[in-house]
């Protein structure tokens, strides 16, 4: 089957699984084209062909606080040098390939597409859960108001999609047909890794100017192994008890099987990989970003981890650290499928569209 792939390319969460769905595509023997953009693209690029480079929005953020004017700005600019670039990418792809079926990743691109040529969608995300299932009140308190907004955005990203697949760790009431929920998708050597109850804390920020965090990390009285503030290190630095560690991929993941504990941004990735692979997270969501805020909520909702809205001062994370033993022990009980279930409803979804019973443009519903 002739398949079209879009993956938004604002975090790179989206690019991470949408890899372990393009590897099972092809393993099937289907033929797909990908359009990614931003980071996405590039990481994509270098696993898979077929990859098309695409204008997509973007967030700036500093000091752990979302920049609004500043990403108006970056994207508005960025948008017009590379509309066409987008332009010619659409017409290149109508011309040598005619897709059956779109996948979109919260991307808008394909998704259009789609809808254009009155071609089954199906949307694989994990942001769909604010618009299609219910949340509990204390998730939500105090933050109804941002919470209708950015359901507001979701639901009309990808609205009248043939079926929406959604990644979570958490499985709150479907309130929307035509959905599926499945756990958060992992990648082959995530679900490979072997933990085991090391002493240093893993911390991962993907802001580089955090001079805050550094400042507690160094009175907490456990080695840390820092990821994403120093991004141009070829090797470890030692500061004290602070390790700053260049990124490797099986690297991390070796880092994040063997620690005590996670202190990280509030992205949906991480978070699964240390839920799957029990390790209690403190979760800092990015101001300003209420996906993470959700995020993070839940997990503190569910027993599995802190949510610290704001600094992280040497009090709360020792009251995190005096808390890690009941996290591990709601960890515990924590079970994964291996993506078998996520295959399985992709597999029926792309042969439903085969046989002409998932065809293109649907209600609202």
């Amino acid at each position: 089957m002739k398949i079209l792939y879009g993956v938004t390319g604002e975090g790179m969460g989206h690019a991470i699984r949408s890899r372990v769905i393009l590897e099972h595509l092809f393993e099937k023997g289907h033929e797909v084209e990908v359009v990614a953009s931003n980071r996405a693209a590039t990481f994509l690029s270098e696993r898979f062909a077929n990859v098309h480079q695409i204008h997509g929005l973007h967030i700036v953020s500093k000091e752990n606080r979302v920049r609004k004017g500043r990403t108006l700005w970056s994207n508005v600019k960025e948008g017009l040098q590379g509309l066409p670039k987008q332009v010619r990418a659409y017409f290149d792809l109508i011309e040598d390939f005619a897709p059956e079926v779109v996948i979109s990743d919260f991307e808008s691109w394909s998704y259009l597409y789609g809808m254009a040529h009155d071609l089954p969608v199906i949307s694989v995300d994990n942001q769909q859960v604010m618009n299609r299932c219910t949340l509990p009140d204390e998730v939500l308190e105090g933050s109804r108001a941002e919470f209708a907004v950015v359901k507001a955005f979701v639901k009309a990203k990808l609205p009248w999609c043939a079926h929406y697949v959604i990644a979570t760790f958490f499985e709150p009431p479907i309130r929307k047909k035509r959905t599926t929920l499945h756990p958060p998708i992992l990648r082959p050597e995530v679900l490979a890794a072997k933990p085991s109850d090391g002493e240093h804390l893993l911390v991962y920020q993907t802001s580089t100017d955090n001079e805050s965090l550094l400042e507690t990390l160094r009175g907490c009285g456990r080695e840390c192994h820092v990821y994403g503030l120093e991004r141009n290190l070829k090797e470890d630095r030692r500061d004290g008890n602070i390790v700053h560690r260049p990124f490797s991929e099986q690297g991390f993941i070796d880092d994040l099987a063997s620690c005590h504990a996670v202190v990280a941004s509030a992205g949906f990735t991480l978070m699964g990989e240390c839920v799957f692979l029990k390790k209690p997270l403190a979760a800092i969501p990015l101001e300003g970003q209420f996906e993470q805020t959700l995020n993070a909520r839940y997990l503190a909702h569910l027993g599995y981890g802190a949510c610290i809205e704001g600094e992280l001062t040497p009090a709360r994370l020792a009251r995190f650290f005096d808390s890690v033993p009941a996290y591990a022990a709601a960890l515990a009980s924590v079970e994964h499928d291996g993506n078998v279930g996520l295959f399985g409803t992709i597999d029926q979804l792309l042969d439903a569209v085969a046989a002409g019973i998932l065809e293109g443009r649907h209600g609202p519903i």
